[in-house]
Order: structure tokens, then C-alpha cells, then sequence
């Protein structure tokens, strides 16, 4: 692989949960490459080879907000809701977020960086839960991480490893179009969810200042074409903002958009974050839109918010961690050190990408939360 030509095997020893199989299987070769997979993702070998730690777990009942501290100090934040079907864990792919949506905590501080596949697929590994369902719909639009995130999809999905099933997967984004039109040539089959929350430009801008440059139109026609092509149903995400995307002419063109085609409309209720300009519909306005939306021939489902409590909610993803500035001088996990008894050491040189987007804001320090 040329891609790999400067991979490793102590590169692969340090964190060989940042390869595929097969980008071990060309350095260290098949038995030994085969024999490490299994030993991370099938046997007791997890915490020998972690690179992130538990920080702090907060429950709210039937949700569980974990907050991961990666080796530079930084932290992201991963949530698992109990579900009568099963474990569904929200995971993270960026530190920060660069979008800027006007109802979401994770863009707050600005874009820091990419997190790299390891981590993401870290975020899962690590989860005292066993998982049947993965969105990746934390901190970050996924996309715009575009090529970690794939490979630690195929680094969930190696049957050699979690085996994990395509259609438990599913990536929320925002539509960035070069991105979704990549993805829509992937041999992945995954879920996908649009977080549209508009039906003009105008409107959309205001609600996601920094996607300006994304023609909502073409952005639409490309996800009625990923399920198309992949004869997936895709879940179109609508953020109910009373005043603002509830009118007429908004039931009228998500009908148009959306009728008769093999497409599910998630309502949102919007969870409360730092923003006071965005009003919070109530149970009656929810029902009421669900119900001229069906009147316009969609199929609507009413998504139930869990984790408010916690701040696991949706849109409430920032870790306060990241606002402190403070670095953390031990590496331990839940409190004690890794299973060798010693610290454990990882360079991300060439890996994690810290280069800044051009969305970034400066980094913002602030006061210390006390988490009881």
C-alpha cells in the first residue's frame, strides 16, 4: 500500500487500534497481524494497548455519558442509551466542531482537531456496554473527518475483529456535498442521516451559519440518491424552531422533497443549551407539525430526547474539560493505572490531524465545572 509505506510495526505496536487487518497483515504479516486483532477486539488484551481513557462517567438512568481524555489532554464526550432493542452508543468524531449550528454545545469552543480512527474506534472497544447499534452523531460532523472515519468503519466491520453489522451503523451529518457524494460511491451500505433543520438557503444559513457554501437543494438530491443507490431508508433529522422552520411553506417543501420516497422524518425537539434565542417547542407544537406533516403524505416519527438530565442530549455535547486549559499528569483509567502497572506512552505524531479548519475559532479557556 503506498499509503503505508512508512507504517511500522512498532508504529503498529503502539496503537494497532489505528489499522485495518490488512495494514497489519503487510508489516507484521498474517499469523501475527491476525493474532493481535483477535487479541484487541475478541480477547482480554483492551486496556493493554488503550490510548484514551475514562475521565468521567455521568448517569441519567437509561443514559450513560462517558468523557474520554485522549493523550494530548483534550477530551470528547461518548453516549450510551439503553434502549428496549439493545445498547446504542453515540460516538464522537472531532474535538470541537466547525459547523457552528445555532442549537449545538459541540462547536462552541471551535474546531480543535480530527480525532484519529483509533479513537474513534476506542470510544466503543472500551464501553462497558455491549453495543448493537453505533451513530456517529457525538461531538464533530463526521464527514468532514472524512477518511478516519471510514477506515474505523472498516476496522468495526473486519469480521475478524467486532464484526460489527452494517446496518447498526449509521453516520449524522450535515450534508457537506463533496463528502456525501463520496460516500455515496462507498461499498459500506451504511445508515445515513441528514440533519437538514431548514427548506430554503436562507433559513438553513441561519441555523448552520458556517455550511453557507452547501446548496440545500443539491444537498437533498444527493441523499434521495445515496438511498437510491444503496436501497437504504434515509432518515431526514428536522429540529422543530417555532417562528422559524414551522411554516406552511416548509411543510409544503419537505412534501414535495420527500413524498413517496424511501425517507423517514425525525422530529426533533430542541434540548437546551447556552443558546436563550432558541425557544423550545412544546409537546403540542411537536404534535401538531408530526401531524400536518403526515397530512402532506411523510412518514414522521416524534424523536424522544434521552440524557437531558446529564447533558447527553443531543445538540449538548462540549465537554467542559476542554475549557479548563489544565493538563492531566497521570494516564490512568477509572482511576487506576493500566493493567502492566505502568503509564502508558503513545505518540500521535502523523496521525491525529491538528491542523486547523478553516472554521476554527480560538480555543476559549474557562472556569473549572465541579461534576458531583
Amino acid at each position: 500500500m503506498d499509503a503505508n509505506q512508512n507504517l511500522t510495526a512498532e508504529m503498529i505496536k503502539i496503537d494497532p487500534y489505528n489499522y485495518t487487518l490488512s495494514e497489519m497483515v503487510d508489516v507484521i504479516g498474517e499469523t501475527e497481524a491476525k493474532k493481535l486483532f483477535k487479541s484487541i477486539y475478541k480477547g482480554t488484551s483492551k486496556l493493554s494497548y488503550q490510548t484514551i481513557k475514562v475521565k468521567d462517567v455521568f448517569n441519567g438512568g437509561d443514559t450513560r455519558k462517558y468523557a474520554f481524555e485522549l493523550c494530548d489532554h483534550y477530551c470528547i464526550e461518548t453516549v450510551c442509551i439503553q434502549r428496549k432493542t439493545g445498547t446504542t452508543v453515540c460516538v464522537s468524531t472531532m474535538v470541537g466542531c466547525p459547523v457552528g449550528c445555532v442549537f449545538c454545545e459541540s462547536g462552541k469552543n471551535g474546531f480543535i482537531r480530527n480525532l484519529t480512527p483509533s479513537e474513534i474506534v476506542q470510544q466503543i472497544v472500551l464501553l462497558r456496554e455491549k453495543v448493537n447499534r453505533i451513530v456517529f452523531m457525538g461531538m464533530g460532523e463526521p464527514l468532514f473527518n472524512y477518511d478516519n472515519l471510514v477506515k474505523a468503519i472498516h476496522i468495526l466491520r473486519d469480521r475478524d475483529g467486532l464484526n460489527f453489522p452494517t446496518d447498526g451503523i449509521t453516520i449524522s451529518t450535515v450534508g457537506p456535498l463533496q463528502q456525501l457524494k463520496k460516500i455515496r460511491e462507498e461499498h459500506l451500505k451504511i445508515q445515513l442521516t441528514l440533519s437538514l433543520h431548514a427548506t430554503d438557503q436562507r433559513t438553513r444559513d441561519i441555523v448552520m451559519p458556517h455550511m453557507k457554501g452547501h446548496d440545500i437543494r443539491k444537498v437533498v438530491e444527493t441523499v434521495l440518491s445515496y438511498s437510491e443507490r444503496h436501497n437504504r431508508k434515509v432518515t431526514i433529522a428536522y429540529l422543530l424552531i417555532p417562528g422559524l422552520n414551522d411554516r406552511s411553506s416548509d411543510v409544503r417543501q419537505l412534501g414535495k422533497w420527500f413524498r413517496g420516497k424511501n425517507v423517514l422524518i425525525n422530529l426533533l425537539q430542541y434540548n437546551e443549551t447556552s443558546n436563550s434565542r432558541i425557544k423550545r417547542p412544546n409537546k403540542q407544537q411537536l404534535v401538531a407539525f408530526k401531524t400536518r406533516l403526515e397530512d402532506a403524505g411523510l412518514e414522521v416519527k416524534l424523536r424522544e430526547s434521552r440524557g437531558n438530565r446529564i447533558k447527553a442530549a443531543c445538540g449538548q455535547l462540549v465537554s467542559e474539560y476542554n475549557r479548563q486549559g489544565k493538563k492531566t499528569a497521570n494516564w490512568t483509567v477509572n482511576g487506576t493505572e493500566n493493567s502492566n502497572g505502568s503509564v502508558r506512552k503513545s505518540s500521535f505524531t502523523g496521525r491525529a490531524s491538528s491542523k486547523r479548519h478553516p472554521f476554527a475559532k480560538h480555543k476559549n479557556v474557562g472556569k473549572k465545572r465541579k461534576h458531583e
